[in-house]
């Protein structure tokens, strides 16, 4: 473990003086040494997709709720309100740092029949 962090300090010493003497920005990507987040068995960028379900997804993408609503599956929640006919959809908030569920999400619009 010492060994491991040694050689990540010095990877990024290293790096950080490469850079010569240009005022260039290091790029924006993730740092070295940082875990990556997973989803299921795979990473992902977070800056750039979003775990669902054990999927990645592009944080841009859209799904529909009901027939008539679309929401951001990496941002909110399609919740059900009720089954009979008519049927009527609720789009809700993910909550973040844990599992959202839509019984205890904070409601963002109601769905149009």
């Amino acid at each position: 473990m010492l060994h491991q962090l040694l050689i990540c300090c010095m990877t990024i010493f290293i790096l950080w003086w490469s850079r010569g003497t240009t005022d260039a920005p290091i790029s924006s990507g993730l740092w070295l040494c940082q875990p990556a987040p997973r989803c299921g068995d795979r990473f992902y960028n977070p800056q750039e997709q979003c775990c669902n379900d054990d999927t990645i997804l592009p944080l841009n993408r859209t799904n529909l709720c009901g027939p008539n609503c679309t929401f951001w599956p990496c941002f909110e929640l399609c919740c059900p309100e009720s089954f009979g006919p008519p049927q009527k959809f609720v789009v809700k908030l993910k909550v973040l740092g844990g599992k959202s569920q839509c019984p205890s999400a904070p409601i963002s619009r109601i769905c149009p029949s």
